[in-house]
């Protein structure tokens, strides 16, 4: 049973973090990420990929130890089920290409396996360069640890994925963001940290000052960061302070107020990994079916209404189905957490 007093901040903020990446997918897919009030959205938004960066390491239970164990039980938490769901994706989205060629005479979307070294992507299912990512920011920081003090380094990471992405972003398998996931990481340990030694009032005034800092500083600054493609936009000291007061100062705020349950970003939250692996296969079987009669959904908002839902229903009923597989859920002997897994109760003094 559930204990009373649970602390369901970052419940809320996987699943809302979950809810808007799949929404800014449909977006994509229908032709609209470039609308103005959606720009907006993103504009106020970009760090929420790096939440669950920042999370891993706000809970992180320990990334030292035997190297060998450590390395197998991330490979199978993340890596195994990175490879998986990209097969599984690129296998229905060529099931699917035939009927496109044979109407269209050629592919409608440019083909290059290229992309998967490269970029760390399958065409089914180009989410996944985040588990590869994440998988490889584990590896990282297990060898960091083993360099004494070298953790406190860590704000000078963003500074590396910006130096690659001047570069054109030339590592293979997309991991010129890895730099920014360590030091997202870090931010979320060493914020944990500091939240721990201070009180309940104390965290909130903090928190409220951060956040408050935040809002200035996007009004202010047109800085933003793109995970996926490892894009800077901005000046990089400006936007990794701009990051930082985000990432800590919503988790801060949440927490310390001890925000109540919300059962369907709880859901989601909680089976966030299910989400994450299921929802880009399904919209392009959506959108090769009604490209296979004629039809495109480009340009068009009724696709976007319909596949909203669609999506979201489909992924929740695929929960438990998902979870049962370990090599796609990454759950082996339903003792590994999910990727938004149960945080522990608050102990936040005061």
């Amino acid at each position: 049973m559930e204990r009373k007093n649970r602390n369901h901040a970052f419940d809320l903020l996987c699943g809302v973090c979950i809810v808007r990446m799949l929404v800014l997918h449909i977006m994509n897919f229908c032709g609209h990420a470039q609308d103005a009030w959606w720009q907006g959205v993103m504009a106020w938004t970009y760090y929420f990929m790096c939440f669950f960066f920042f999370k891993s390491g706000y809970f992180n239970r320990g990334v030292g130890g035997p190297t060998g164990p450590y390395l197998k039980a991330k490979t199978l938490r993340l890596f195994v089920p990175y490879l998986s769901a990209g097969l599984i994706g690129d296998a229905i989205y060529f099931s699917l290409v035939p009927f496109l060629v044979h109407r269209y005479h050629h592919p409608v979307e440019p083909l290059s396996w290229s992309h998967i070294w490269e970029e760390g992507q399958f065409y089914g299912n180009c989410p996944v360069w985040f588990l590869c990512t994440f998988y490889f920011t584990y590896v990282a920081v297990h060898f960091i640890e083993k360099v004494p003090r070298l953790r406190y380094a860590f704000f000078l990471f963003p500074a590396l994925s910006w130096w690659f992405s001047s570069l054109g972003n030339p590592l293979w398998l997309g991991l010129d963001n890895l730099f920014m996931g360590i030091f997202c990481f870090y931010l979320g340990h060493f914020w944990h940290r500091l939240m721990m030694a201070l009180d309940r009032r104390r965290t909130v005034l903090l928190s409220l000052l951060l956040v408050g800092a935040f809002c200035l500083l996007n009004a202010c600054t047109d800085t933003c960061y793109t995970m996926s493609s490892n894009a800077f936009k901005g000046p990089l000291p400006w936007l990794v302070v701009s990051m930082a007061c985000a990432l800590c100062g919503l988790s801060g705020l949440l927490v310390a107020l001890e925000v109540p349950r919300v059962p369907v970003m709880d859901f989601i939250g909680r089976h966030s990994m299910v989400y994450f692996i299921s929802h880009y296969p399904i919209l392009y079987v959506y959108k090769f079916v009604h490209l296979s009669f004629g039809r495109s959904i480009y340009g068009r908002y009724d696709d976007v209404i319909l596949l909203i839902p669609i999506v979201f229903i489909i992924c929740s009923w695929l929960v438990p189905f998902v979870e049962r597989i370990p090599w796609l859920s990454g759950r082996w002997n339903n003792n590994t957490p999910n990727l938004c897994q149960k945080p522990p109760l608050s102990t936040l003094p005061g």
